[in-house]
């Protein structure tokens, strides 16, 4: 048996870190690794998963560890572009504080410094994403160091590291045993223990300020993932409702009359209202950045929970701030909650908000719409959801209608690029769902502008490993309504201007015909006459389909807080568009009536008439 090699080295050190599956996309610049690779799969003891785009690999590399398939995600990459390339899933993982490691491949030393084909100066390229431990390796005996490091670092920070690979040096020998002399040094391939609780001092701090409250809001994020037992003990014992971040919708059943789904310019009235009325807010594992959702500075107590001390205090000038794991630091809180006195009217007032807000979500998603409403379709997927359900959802109108309209139950798991919000990274986020957990059904929510953009080449993935998974139900739901619709009722509500067509606008592509091609399955449904039975096939179907739905683009999405100047803005854009012969203005005008006034009244008097039955 020939010596193991650098690449083989890599390989196998980070299989030590739990790091065994790899996205990527192979180059010469990046070979010896693919090679080694190749040699780790034979053996069953690493898998390459070949995605169609090296920004695909780093999305998947960060949607893997969201989706528990694995401790740190890992994506191989070419040299020059393919690295430029990365860039943006690997920033995805950044924002999200996601532990990705990076393998850059670079062109070959004796070539550096010479401009040669390729060659990109790596090191200062990914200075920002990588920062917090990025080394390009120039000797064989580095490759203990470097990868132990990486992989540390990335866990401990929950970030990106990033090592460079110069061609020939991945295909040399590998020094397995580094010396024992000066200028060596040797290292350890174990993870650091697990974050714990606060000390007792602050954690009693932090209880005489929950326990002060009568109207007490919780906001859980991404870092309440895995405390839902905790979470909820905590919300009973204060009487507390519960508000969630878009990384956060997993942590609790959106049926609570309790919880009060989504917060910020895509969440909910009732989420709006419990910020408005609370006198305490205590945060869990979020820094969502819309601080006028928040309660006015003054008007609430605050305690924070976070992993990260550097993240406490970003967004609400909080009185006490807890750096810890949030399962073992509401554990540990839960005990010093007693004596808690809260106001029972609360979560009374909370529940009458709920059911308000999912009457008037009934009335939205029933209206009529041209020539498919978008929220009837996600409330139809909702229905068919089974409890151990994967969904994956792009950036624009889609995350709209998952945030109010798509309800989440325990065992469900959900994510999307939170912080970056970039368009594209729905369709890997599924390819890496399925691939963490193939006994797992999955639902992408995708609109046409991100389909368009890099999820048709991610279907031919789809169709080249669909038949590996265990269960091979994987339905991707496009919304097909032949325009960047977020991007549109942004330039109405923000900037007062008619959306510009040549920007805008995009090609109706047949979707579904295009997965047919593929060997997928693939449906179009333009209303909703036999949307039902067209949903339970596709979620039946026993290979992946494509649902083409064209859906309007002219059902508004209604902020939870409208404020003046929103609707001036949109006013104005639409008089615009109405001078310049635009079709949608007068659309626009009776939806945008329809949606806030007429849809909030019915249901308020739906409400009304089914408390007086009662």
């Amino acid at each position: 048996m020939s010596s193991p090699t650098v690449g083989d080295h890599v390989v196998s050190r980070l299989a030590r870190w739990g790091a065994r599956r790899v996205y990527g996309y192979p180059g010469d610049g990046i070979g010896g690794v693919v090679s080694a690779l190749d040699r780790a799969q034979a053996a069953g003891e690493a898998e390459f998963v070949q995605v169609r785009h090296e920004e695909t690999a780093g999305f998947c590399a960060t949607a893997d560890v969201k989706y528990g398939g694995s401790p740190i995600g890992v994506c191989a990459v070419t040299s020059g572009p393919g690295a430029v390339h990365a860039l943006n899933g690997l920033y995805d993982a950044k924002l999200d504080h996601v532990p990705v490691v990076a393998l850059l491949g670079q062109s070959a030393s004796n070539a550096l410094g010479t401009s040669y084909y390729q060659e990109l100066d790596l090191v200062r390229l990914f200075a920002d994403v990588a920062g917090a431990y990025l080394f390009q390796v120039s000797d064989p005996s580095q490759v203990q160091h470097a990868v132990d490091r990486a992989a540390r670092t990335a866990l401990e920070r929950r970030t990106v590291t990033a090592i460079v690979l110069p061609s020939d040096l991945q295909d040399a020998d590998a020094v397995l045993d580094v010396p024992v002399a000066h200028g060596y040094t040797h290292t350890s391939s174990v993870p650091g223990s697990l974050p714990g609780a606060p000390r007792a001092e602050a954690l009693e701090q932090a209880a005489e300020v929950l326990r002060s409250g009568k109207r007490v809001a919780i906001l859980a994020g991404a870092g309440a993932l895995g405390a839902t037992q905790e979470l909820t003990a905590v919300a009973d014992r204060l009487g507390a409702g519960v508000a969630k971040a878009l990384l956060g919708k997993a942590v609790l059943d959106d049926r609570l009359d309790w919880v009060t789904g989504a917060i910020g310019l895509l969440g909910t009235r009732p989420s709006w209202n419990l910020m408005q009325g609370c006198d305490v807010l205590l945060m869990v594992g979020t820094t969502m950045p819309y601080s006028e959702y928040y309660p006015a500075p003054g008007q609430a107590r605050g305690v924070q929970i976070d992993v990260d001390g550097t993240r406490c205090g970003l967004r609400y000038p909080t009185e006490v701030n807890l750096v810890g794991d949030a399962q073992q630091t509401l554990a540990a809180l839960l005990p010093l909650l007693e004596g808690a006195d809260p106001d029972p009217s609360w979560r009374e007032e909370i529940a009458g908000w709920n059911r308000t807000w999912r009457a008037w979500g009934e009335q939205r998603a029933t209206a009529a719409a041209e020539p498919l409403n978008p929220e009837l379709l996600v409330r139809g997927l909702s229905a068919r959801l089974t409890d151990d359900a994967m969904v994956a959802v792009d950036c624009g109108t889609a995350t709209s209608w998952y945030a109010r309209d798509l309800d989440l139950r325990p065992g469900m798991l959900a994510s999307l690029s939170g912080t970056l919000l970039s368009m594209g990274g729905g369709m890997p986020y599924a390819l890496a769902a399925k691939q963490a957990h193939p006994d797992r059904p999955v639902l992408a929510l995708i609109g046409d502008g991100a389909m368009q953009m890099n999820g048709i080449n991610e279907l031919i993935t789809v169709a080249q490993r669909w038949r590996t998974w265990e269960d091979p139900r994987f339905v991707v739901v496009v919304f097909n309504n032949r325009q960047l619709s977020f991007v549109a009722w942004e330039a109405r509500a923000m900037q007062a201007e008619v959306p510009f067509g040549a920007a805008m606008d995009v090609p109706d592509v047949p979707y579904g015909q295009y997965a047919g091609l593929l060997g997928l399955g693939g449906v179009r449904t333009d209303g909703p006459e036999g949307l039902d039975a067209l949903l339970d096939e596709a979620f039946a179907a026993r290979r992946p389909t494509v649902i083409d739905a064209v859906v309007d683009p002219d059902v508004p999405m209604v902020p939870p807080h409208v404020t003046t100047e929103q609707v001036v803005n949109t006013a104005r854009a639409t008089a615009k568009a109405g001078l310049q012969g635009d079709p949608s203005a007068r659309r626009i005008v009776v939806e945008g009536a329809r949606e806030t006034v007429g849809a909030a009244a019915r249901a308020l008097r739906e409400r009304r008439s089914g408390d007086d039955r009662s």
